[in-house]
């Protein structure tokens, strides 16, 4: 009986072991992708009556996209934030990680779309559904791209 508990008790920590082994893995991987030196930074800007989207946007050599992003509109806190994700043809399909106004203790997680035309990148308006607190595109409706308030041009990207 001893033997059977203390083997599944073993048992058990090697499980956890190997749990928290695939999770430093991803911080670290996560970690690399941040580190890694971009091939292309693009920076756009999006205006909407008082309202204006700062964008740059860095295309590492995976394909994946990273960045950051600001959001101001008109009589409320601004959004400032990351945003990371690849595209899929000519879609850009990211997530935006940012928190609102000086509240640094609540962070927000919003999907995005961004199709790109020529020099210019139009920000998708779609179905959203929450599941378990993260929110989504709700699969199989589709993304509209024409009847927009946000069509970003390219900027002169600005040196901080």
């Amino acid at each position: 009986m001893k033997t059977s508990v203390l083997f599944c008790l073993l048992f058990a920590c090697i499980g956890f072991q190997s749990c928290k082994k695939n999770q430093n893995e991803e911080v670290v991987k996560a970690k690399q992708i941040l580190a890694e030196k971009p091939i292309s930074v693009q920076c756009y800007k999006a205006l909407y009556e008082k309202d204006t989207i700062d964008l740059k946007m860095n295309t590492l050599k995976n394909g994946k996209i990273t960045g950051d992003m600001v959001m101001k509109f008109f009589n409320t806190e601004k959004k400032v934030g990351k945003i990371a994700g690849e595209f899929s043809g000519d879609t850009l399909f990211a997530s935006y990680t940012f928190i609102q106004g000086d509240n640094k203790k609540v962070t927000f997680k919003n999907p995005m779309a961004f199709l790109k035309r020529g020099n210019q990148l139009i920000l998708g308006n779609g179905k959203m559904q929450t599941t378990m607190g993260a929110t989504y595109f709700v699969k199989g409706s589709p993304i509209d791209f024409e009847r927009v308030k946000f069509k970003f041009t390219t900027i002169d990207c600005i040196s901080e």
